[in-house]
């Protein structure tokens, strides 16, 4: 499982910037902004994830169960 990790979050990193452009240019002319290109929507897609990221590893860490070694 985790050898096919890297290429998936890859192939979602591409499809998510792709999302962000599209939406964004659905977006944009109806709040007066302009449309950007992919790899700006790849910037701001590397944002948002390195944003978002953390905040998913710690509520996952604290939703965890939480296991008592008996000494």
């Amino acid at each position: 499982m985790g050898f096919f990790a890297i290429p998936s979050a890859g192939g979602g990193f591409f499809f998510a910037a792709w999302l962000t452009m599209l939406f964004w240019g659905i977006a944009a002319p109806r709040l007066g902004l302009r449309t950007i290109s992919y790899v700006q929507a790849m910037l701001v897609t590397i944002g948002l994830w390195l944003v978002v990221a953390p905040l998913f590893w710690a509520m996952a860490r604290r939703m965890r169960p939480r296991r008592w070694s008996g000494a």
